[in-house]
């Protein structure tokens, strides 16, 4: 060791690390002056040591962020704020804002009394431009996405609109033929007009499954207290009234209360009960259940049916539009209620899954958060 470098003090290694350093670095008075500038800050701001020592770090600060600057530098000059790692915008010698990453420690004596602060600023101008440009790009993105999605929707709509009127055409004009010719029409001929019929009414039911499938992913949800045992009872009540020929035991646990939208929950389990119902025309009578429990901040319902049921093998197809696991003949629909169901419940952050075995029923298992998880879930 030399006989200068045994007499270099902590700080003389410090400046010399300082003038070194590739990023721009400052040693500021606790009125926040400049004490110290290292070459790499001065290339940064365009300033020269002699021209920034003595004056305050405000004048090269970004008018926006002064106030935030002057309440952190007294927080760090009484010791609030033991360190500051933030971001600021300085003005450079030639008019540009240049944002920075600064970085400063409260600097403390022997005795433990704050003596200055030390500051590091990096240039992060391309990060944060590239930060911009992403979440323009993000932006533009999602308006064009929203854009389309309206068109697609817009055109959705048209095309049901315009499909409904030949159809109602369709199902008048084949009832009237059925009603005035039925005596001049043979067997085969009735027959194809039963089909003609029946076409008819699938297709009608398919725009409005479509109709409602769009609506509940697209409708804005108003959340409120739902008394789901009470719309149980209202859907139950709808099945009699439209099958009033049919002998049914529907059960329904009372108690059974959720936070969510009123509308949506009624469709869902409109789909459920009513494929509940569908796949156990051959009992007699048709017997559905629903009950519930509340486990751990969340509500367990179960729909269960003692119908056709079908091989959980195929299980993965249940909830995917236009998939059927039974024929027309098995009582086998649109492909839509359960998709429409799925649909509901995952919007309300739940889960639903079902249970089934060919000949023995099957149970649809609905899990949704109870009124104080679904409210904390709005406000995040």
């Amino acid at each position: 060791m030399t006989e200068a470098a045994a007499h270099e003090t902590g700080e003389d290694r410090f400046r010399m690390a300082m003038r070194a350093s590739g990023i721009g670095m400052a040693i500021v008075d606790l009125q926040g002056r400049w004490v110290e500038i290292n070459p790499a800050l001065e290339s940064l701001l365009g300033y020269s040591s002699a021209e920034m020592v003595g004056r305050t770090t405000a004048e090269f600060t970004h008018p926006d962020d002064i106030a935030l600057s002057s309440s952190l530098l007294e927080g760090l000059a009484d010791g609030a704020i033991p360190a500051l790692d933030a971001r600021k915008r300085y003005i450079r010698r030639d008019g540009a804002a240049v944002w920075t990453h600064a970085n400063v420690a409260l600097v403390r004596s022997a005795e433990g009394a704050p003596r200055c602060l030390l500051v590091q600023i990096r240039d992060i101008g391309a990060q944060v431009a590239a930060e911009d440009q992403a979440r323009s790009d993000a932006d533009e993105f999602a308006h064009a996405l929203d854009a389309s999605n309206r068109h697609l929707q817009l055109f959705a709509d048209a095309v049901a609109h315009d499909l409904r009127a030949p159809l109602r055409s369709i199902e008048s004009f084949s009832g009237l033929l059925a009603d005035r010719a039925a005596e001049r029409l043979d067997e085969t001929d009735r027959d194809y007009l039963n089909r003609i019929r029946a076409a008819a009414g699938r297709m009608t039911a398919l725009l409005a499954a479509l109709n409602d499938l769009s609506h509940v992913t697209r409708t804005t949800m108003r959340l409120a207290r739902v008394d789901l045992s009470l719309l149980a009872d209202w859907v139950g009540a709808e099945l009699l009234d439209a099958d009033p020929h049919r002998r049914a035991d529907i059960q329904v646990q009372p108690g059974l209360f959720v936070e969510g939208d009123e509308r949506l929950l009624k469709l869902m389990l409109t789909q459920l009960m009513g494929n509940a119902w569908k796949f156990s025309r051959e009992r007699d009578p048709i017997r559905i259940e629903i009950s519930g429990e509340r486990d751990d901040g969340r509500l367990r319902i179960a729909i269960r049916d003692y119908g056709a049921g079908f091989d959980m093998r195929y299980a993965h197809k249940l909830f995917e539009p236009f998939q059927r696991l039974h024929g027309p003949d098995q009582g086998g629909g649109h492909g839509l209620g359960l998709a429409i169901a799925k649909r509901i419940v995952d919007r309300h952050r739940g889960h639903l899954r079902a249970q089934s075995g060919p000949d023995v029923g099957s149970t649809f298992f609905i899990e949704l958060p109870t009124a104080a998880a679904v409210e904390d879930t709005v406000h995040a």
